[in-house]
């Protein structure tokens, strides 16, 4: 037997990644244990998760692999506070000292946290992880790769070519010069947390108009063979790392938007210019991926293609590159950022073994819930709870009916996106249901949208043609049908698309929905991630209760057991 423990952690989104036998068997972020969101710290707790799904004790570890090379890492950090010197005197010795803190001794850290030989606990590079994480889960036997981010040790986009067993680098762009750093410099000028707000910015822009997009371009350079490079003296990386902007951009832009200011964009005039921006920088992303699409396909003519890192949970930019025509097909696998370089820094590991990783077919890879658990703790809290004999006909009947359901069911999802395991379900109408939602349970921004989930085999009937592969992992968007919209109104953006799942029949979530079309003759619910705001989504029983018992969502169903006040 041969298992592979991949982690990823210390710069945001920790996980763990499990492979026995070149077979991906658990995977979890450690913020959905630890309870603080996007938690960078050793993902020890999430390791033993996986460890104790496949009933596996640290001691049989073949191999620890971490996603990235510490030490490169301190060694660009190195570099490019020297270069910055006298700007980033006040900087650099913090970004040392984080470094040579804890950093740099990592792999000694995972060696002694987790109770494996030293010589066990080895590293990949970064982008080699995130590009292994893309193509090896993907069901492609060759297809061009982009890995596109914010910065690893030094690389901030690489393009490779995957064949069978094999993954080679073609080309890269380094840091400085970055489309993830681009859109978290924009990210933070708008007034949202870097690496939690990027896909805010991204429903934003759907409200604005891309009237900016001239100055957006005075940031960014885009080239004829797909390479880019920014215009440094916007960019403050290394004096203002929370930013990450300088105040030359400002000049640009204009003034930062307040943090905490509420989102008025129906009577705010300084709102509505802030979804201008957000438009234009959405529009420049798209303009960039396309062109780093176009060099992957005049370097390796594949027809499929794959991404990874962070920009590629940009469902928009996804959308446009499926639907330029230039690959016949796409994959993102659900966790594209640094949580599923955990699973890419395993799977390499495990293709060196002699293994070639299986398509991913599912994101739920963590642990599961327990019926008998939620009634002991229910009970305990004095809630009305009711055994059902088949919770998903239950469950529809209540979102039939109208009702917000929470759905609590099988395994925990690995990535940010819920997808029927830890769910907030609802009819996908009226768009009442989505007022309801974002102001009074998720308590968020009212330019969020919210995903339908619909069966496979019907989606046809009320979206436009979409890649199939981002779909099953709701990272692409799709055009509402006009037919469908009056339908599907609490889960069509303002421009007139849906971030859309589409779910298999023979799936739990699929026979809910099925009953749902039942029910209603139309197979598509509302799907929102069971968290509330500023936290992780629901892992266990207690998790789910306590968001129950602070959230006013009708009812909740756990495994087998139904849940009300």
């Amino acid at each position: 037997m041969s298992a592979v423990l991949g982690i990823s952690a210390q710069s945001h989104d920790a996980a763990a990644a499990l492979f026995v036998d070149g077979v991906l068997v658990a995977a979890m972020q450690e913020e959905r244990c630890s309870r603080i969101k996007n938690d960078a710290s050793l993902p020890i707790r999430a390791a033993a998760a996986c460890l104790a799904w496949a009933k596996l004790e640290a001691g049989a570890l073949d191999e620890v692999v971490f996603y990235e090379n510490p030490y490169g890492k301190l060694e660009r950090v190195l570099r490019a506070g020297l270069r910055e010197l006298p700007a980033s005197l006040r900087q650099l010795p913090r970004a040392l000292a984080g470094q040579l803190a804890s950093k740099v001794w990592v792999l000694d850290a995972l060696a002694a946290r987790l109770g494996v030989d030293r010589a066990k606990v080895t590293y990949r590079e970064h982008h080699a992880s995130h590009a292994a994480s893309a193509f090896f889960l993907s069901p492609f036997e060759r297809a061009a790769v982009l890995t596109v981010d914010a910065v690893g040790e030094e690389v901030t986009t690489a393009l490779w070519l995957g064949e069978g067993s094999t993954l080679e680098c073609l080309e890269s762009i380094h840091f400085p010069h970055s489309l993830g750093l681009l859109y978290s410099a924009l990210t933070a000028w708008l007034g949202f947390e870097v690496n939690e707000g990027e896909y805010k910015v991204m429903g934003l822009a759907a409200f604005g108009r891309p009237v900016f997009e001239a100055e957006v371009r005075k940031l960014i350079s885009l080239e004829s063979d797909g390479s880019f490079t920014l215009a440094l003296e916007y960019f403050d990386s290394h004096t203002n790392t929370e930013v990450g902007f300088s105040k030359k951009l400002e000049a640009l832009l204009g003034p930062r938007r307040p943090v905490e200011r509420p989102w008025n964009l129906a009577e705010s005039a300084d709102d509505r210019r802030s979804a201008d921006v957000a438009a234009s920088l959405q529009l420049v992303l798209e303009q960039a991926m396309l062109g780093l699409a176009r060099r992957a396909k005049a370097k390796t003519g594949a027809d499929a293609l794959c991404l990874a890192g962070g920009v590629a949970l940009n469902a928009v930019a996804n959308a446009a590159l499926a639907s330029s025509g230039l690959f016949s097909e796409l994959f993102v696998q659900p966790a594209a950022g640094d949580a599923g370089a955990a699973i890419g820094a395993a799977a390499l590991a495990s293709v060196e073994r002699g293994y070639r990783p299986r398509p991913m077919s599912t994101a739920a890879l963590g642990p599961a819930v327990s019926g008998a658990v939620a009634r002991s703790l229910a009970q305990a809290l004095g809630l009305k709870v009711e055994s059902v004999p088949d919770p998903t006909s239950s469950a529809a009947e209540r979102i039939a009916k109208g009702d917000i359901v929470g759905w609590v069911n099988g395994r925990l999802e690995l990535g940010p996106r819920a997808l029927g395991q830890r769910s907030l379900l609802a009819l996908p109408h009226p768009v009442e249901v989505k007022e309801r939602i974002n102001r009074v349970i998720k308590r968020r921004e009212p330019f969020r949208p919210f995903a339908p989930s619909v069966l496979e085999s019907q989606a046809s009937r009320f979206f436009e043609p979409h890649a199939a592969h981002l779909a099953r992992f709701m990272t692409t968007v799709a055009k509402v049908k006009d037919r469908a919209r009056g339908s599907l109104e609490a889960v069509t953006h303002i421009d007139g698309t849906a971030r859309l799942q589409t779910v298999l029949e023979s799936s739990n979530f699929g026979h809910l929905i099925n009953r749902v079309g039942d029910l209603t003759g139309l197979p598509v619910v509302l799907n929102t991630s069971l968290n509330g705001k500023g936290e992780p989504i629901v892992n266990t029983e207690a998790d789910a209760l306590a968001f129950f018992t602070t959230h006013p969502c009708d009812v909740m169903f756990i495994d087998d057991v139904m849940i009300t006040r």
